[in-house]
């Protein structure tokens, strides 16, 4: 299965949809692109102009939003996202050198994707697992104590766990 195969290929009237019931909700950029984002992997560029025209926000307004906010992705993840914890507790258990091999086994850097679309590597502070540091994140299932080879058992595996 393709990345593409995961995530929808963006359509503005689905789009237009999920941001429909956030009109009346206080302050609803963020809510808004995580809507976005939820549904399609990613903000695509073609986001920006619906969610200004929908917010009345400047284009400029959403970018810096979009762009201030390391979560948010503007290029389509892998078909696996995994983040790594980078948090004060998960470097004291070896984080660091868990994202030196990570990045070295995946042949990526924090924020990009492998050429073969599978893994989307990401940095994130604190996945509230500190007591199992270091900790990792595939999608969303949580992985605490991990080791150089428990993250290669776990990511470079065939089949997500």
């Amino acid at each position: 299965m393709s990345a593409a195969a995961r995530w929808p290929v963006w359509n503005e009237a689905v789009a237009s949809s999920l941001l429909e019931p956030l009109k009346a909700v206080p302050g609803p950029l963020l809510p808004a692109l995580h809507a976005v984002q939820g549904h399609f992997g990613y903000v695509p560029a073609e986001a920006t102009q619906l969610l200004a025209t929908t917010f009345n926000l400047s284009r400029a307004e959403v970018h810096g939003v979009i762009t201030f906010y390391d979560f948010f992705r503007t290029e389509p993840p892998g078909m696996r996202i995994v983040r790594i914890c980078q948090a004060e507790a998960c470097q004291s258990m070896g984080s660091e050198a868990l994202a030196a091999h990570a990045k070295a086994r995946l042949g990526v850097d924090f924020h990009h994707t492998t050429a073969d679309g599978a893994v989307s590597l990401e940095p994130v502070y604190c996945l509230g697992n500190c007591a199992c540091a270091p900790a990792i994140l595939i999608d969303e299932r949580l992985y605490g104590r991990v080791s150089p080879a428990r993250f290669d058992a776990l990511v470079l595996a065939e089949e997500a766990p």
